[in-house]
């Protein structure tokens, strides 16, 4: 990684022209400097027979600082760390691991290190990103949900050309899993959430793919998106090739219609479809199985806005499993921090489970009119789940939760945020013994 991000250095300013060394001291001394500042505390407290500790919570701080050089003729360098510190504020004896490393420690970790160009002198809207850096499509991303997020190894091409049109090419060696990853002990439950079937990989590492996946090395993950928008109508085609996994292949697209008078209505629709590829290399996993994947996922989303009230109602259904399929034969692999889906809740992330029909409705309204920055959502998610998902004996799992944004004047770029989840028979080993909880989540983001 350090000899090709060497080599892509010296190419670039050799691209630049002779003149370039001249004015490299300007390159640094002119850069920026940005970052967040991250406040979160969590508090969970179970109900049911879960058998896990009753009462958990969590209090960091942390966020990221990060340097970016100017451009050169097009070329830019950046480096962001990203850390997150434990406040010993533990009223109930157990932590919450969400917000921290390994072991419930804090850490640091390089986040970003790339290299930036920008094609615009040769008559191209092209850029290319090269290196360590936050990387976000439908089925791979950052997953933002706790103190750290992920963060990947790539190699990223974007074109806009054409009008309204963004075209990307990637390619993905690498992740580093953030504090979300340490709430999924693996299982058909992570890694059809964002997380590996192996269980918790560890933070504040980089590790291949397939490594974090599996536990057997791969060449990554290749993804083609073509995106459209305009001011009534998105597409979106996405395509992740992970290679000897699985090749999943994502489509959403909704428009809106304007009535006048602050009235609008808007309609979506998303799929996925995923198949076993190359070596099969699922087969390898804990999950079993002879590594064959046939899988498809859709979703509707219908919804209606008015002044400063947004409501929606989504559905969606995975395929189904045979009794004798291994878990993920029918179910939406998702081990990367890839979250799209329409009916996903909070915390709850139970639709890409085979046989799975998932309906959530929710409800947003913003005050801004009313001249204050502020904004309130409640929603509530169903999950009717298949006897042959491979998790569980429940069969109905629910969460209702809410989410509050607000944005003070007198400090600019600070976010307060509080959010709350209620899941209810998220898991039940046997008849009964069902696990469920109350949530709170206060944040402070503070932006520069």
């Amino acid at each position: 990684m350090k000899k090709a991000l060497k080599l892509s250095i010296v190419s670039m300013i050799a691209i630049t022209g002779v003149n370039a060394a001249d004015d490299l001291s300007s390159m640094f001394s002119e850069g920026k400097t940005s970052g967040q500042i991250r406040m979160f505390y969590i508090d969970r407290a179970y109900q049911g027979g879960s058998g896990f500790a009753v009462k958990r919570d969590s209090f960091t701080v942390g966020g990221h600082l990060k340097y970016e050089t100017a451009k050169l003729n097009g070329l830019s360098l950046a480096a962001s760390f990203y850390t997150t510190n434990k406040i010993d504020l533990n009223q109930h004896g157990t932590t919450d691991p969400s917000l921290l490393g390994t072991g419930l420690e804090s850490y640091l970790i390089l986040g970003e290190a790339y290299i930036a160009y920008g094609f615009s002198q040769f008559g191209t809207k092209t850029d290319a990103k090269i290196g360590l850096q936050r990387y976000d499509t439908p089925m791979m991303g950052s997953d933002d949900a706790r103190t750290l997020p992920n963060t990947f190894e790539a190699y990223k091409f974007t074109n806009k050309d054409i009008k309204n049109v963004n075209i990307q090419i990637a390619h993905v060696n690498k992740i580093a899993y953030g504090t979300f990853s340490n709430i999924y002990s693996g299982g058909i439950l992570g890694s059809t959430a964002g997380y590996p079937s192996k269980g918790n990989a560890g933070t504040g590492k980089y590790l291949n793919l397939g490594e974090a996946a599996v536990g057997k090395s791969t060449s990554g993950v290749t993804n083609v998106m073509i995106s459209f928008k305009n001011k009534n109508f998105y597409a979106k085609l996405s395509n992740d090739y992970a290679w000897d996994l699985y090749n999943t292949l994502y489509v959403d697209a909704g428009g809106s219609v304007d009535y006048g008078q602050g009235l609008s209505a808007f309609a979506s629709v998303q799929a996925i479809k995923q198949n076993d590829v190359g070596d099969d290399l699922m087969k390898e996993s804990i999950l079993g199985g002879n590594g064959e994947i046939d899988s498809l996922y859709w979703a509707a989303k219908v919804g209606v806005k008015y002044s400063g009230l947004t409501a929606y109602i989504a559905y969606s259904q995975t395929s189904k499993n045979d009794a004798a399929d291994a878990s993920y034969k029918n179910a939406i692999l998702s081990q990367f921090g890839g979250t799209p889906a329409y009916t996903q809740g909070m915390v709850t992330r139970h639709q890409f489970l085979a046989g799975t029909k998932a309906t959530k409705t929710a409800l947003t309204y913003s005050f801004k009119k009313q001249g204050v920055n502020l904004s309130t959502t409640a929603y509530y998610v169903s999950y009717d789940m298949d006897k042959n998902s491979g998790y569980g004996v429940a069969r109905t799992a629910t969460e209702a939760g809410f989410d509050i944004k607000y944005y003070p004047k007198s400090v600019k770029n600070l976010q307060l945020r509080f959010r709350g989840n209620f899941p209810r028979k998220f898991a039940e080993a046997t008849v009964g013994n069902d696990t469920g909880w109350n949530e709170y989540r206060l944040i402070a983001n503070y932006n520069f």
